[in-house]
């Protein structure tokens, strides 16, 4: 499962581990921006950044993370797993993902690609679902302040298919890279 864009709210991240569990899946891969909501955001619903970092940390043997653009050092001394890291490439099922925040790397500023890769970030909190032709871009939108009229959401792979949900498990669209 991917989520991204917490941003503090104890609401939605009761909702992204409740969905993790619900799924089933084997990680959670979070594309930073956790604990604090940022100067252009309002305040999430239920913002409580020590509530989020209890509910991280007690599912932390699960959790991967990149570093998001509201993450700081300080962040990283209260959440048990690393979160400092600015990109994770993936391999999964014989193809390369590239995991950032999106604030570094993204469409206007690509990383290293292979043609066929997958740029997965999150940042913009707009769900994304796209063959480029060189390289496929996702993002799962964002788990607490969606923009652009997306729904809150987060993304699972499964069986060689990218699906964006909405935070009640419903499926928004489905993504079948081509091989």
């Amino acid at each position: 499962m991917i989520a991204s864009d917490i941003h503090g709210s104890a609401y939605y991240c009761k909702k992204m581990l409740e969905r993790y569990r619900e799924e089933g899946a084997e990680r959670l891969l979070l594309l930073g921006d956790l604990l604090y909501h940022g100067p252009r955001n309002d305040l999430p619903r239920e913002y409580a950044p020590k509530e989020v970092i209890s509910m991280l940390n007690e599912a932390k043997e699960e959790l991967l993370c990149v570093r998001g653009n509201c993450d700081a050092q300080v962040d990283q001394m209260v959440l048990q797993f690393p979160i400092l890291a600015d990109s994770m490439i993936l391999y999964l099922d014989g193809r390369t993902i590239y995991a950032t925040h999106g604030h570094v790397y993204n469409e206007e500023k690509l990383p290293p690609l292979k043609k066929g890769d997958i740029l997965l970030h999150g940042h913009t909190h707009v769900q994304a679902m796209e063959d480029r032709g060189d390289y496929i871009y996702l993002n799962p939108g964002s788990v607490s302040i969606p923009k652009n009229g997306n729904e809150n959401s987060y993304m699972v792979y499964e069986d060689g298919s990218f699906t964006i949900k909405n935070m009640d498990g419903i499926r928004i669209r489905d993504f079948v890279p081509a091989q």
